[in-house]
């Protein structure tokens, strides 16, 4: 490889900066695990369509597979480990404790990424799929199940814990809700 073929880029990942010289091919996924350590992003398709990888990139989920190290250049990134502070699980790691949101795991840290990414969606009104009234300047939809189990469609469980994870982020949200 040459000097033409790398950058050097500044990570940000959950809360720690690293200065890492990349390939201009590799990915974000490939570059979180094998050059900063955190291993929660799974590769389970390397294709984009499981979700397993699934990080908040400046507080948006993206599929971290399909995006290009030195894209994310100076940005934010939060991996599931990112996601609890000070020693306290996030209340989404929580509620799928509790609720038996996961089975073998594998899954489990994008799911939980992608759900505090789509929370975060809900709350700044973006519609779904399956959202009834798309007018602009709407409230945003009750958060149901049929919401959540569009919003999180990108997301696979080969489990099939997919009743436990939608229970989990209602929960969440709803608790959420509760202390405003």
């Amino acid at each position: 490889m040459t000097d033409e073929t790398h950058s050097e880029i500044l990570l940000h990942v959950n809360g720690l900066t690293h200065r890492l010289k990349v390939d201009n091919r590799r990915t974000l996924l490939d570059a979180l695990r094998e050059s900063t350590g955190h291993t929660g992003p799974k590769k389970g398709c390397d294709r984009g369509q499981c979700g397993a990888c699934t990080v908040l990139l400046d507080g948006r989920r993206v599929v971290s597979c399909l995006t290009l190290a030195v894209a994310t250049d100076g940005s934010d990134v939060t991996t599931v480990e990112g996601l609890a502070s000070d020693g306290e699980l996030h209340p989404l790691q929580q509620a799928f404790v509790q609720l038996d949101g996961f089975q073998c795991g594998y899954c489990t840290p994008g799911q939980l990424c992608s759900a505090a990414g789509m929370l975060a969606e809900h709350a700044a009104g973006w519609p779904s799929a399956v959202t009834a009234d798309v007018s602009p300047g709407e409230p945003a939809p009750e958060l149901d199940a049929a919401e959540v189990r569009e919003r999180l469609s990108g997301n696979l469980c080969r489990c099939g814990a997919y009743p436990s994870i939608v229970r989990a982020v209602l929960e969440t949200a709803s608790r959420t809700e509760a202390t405003g």
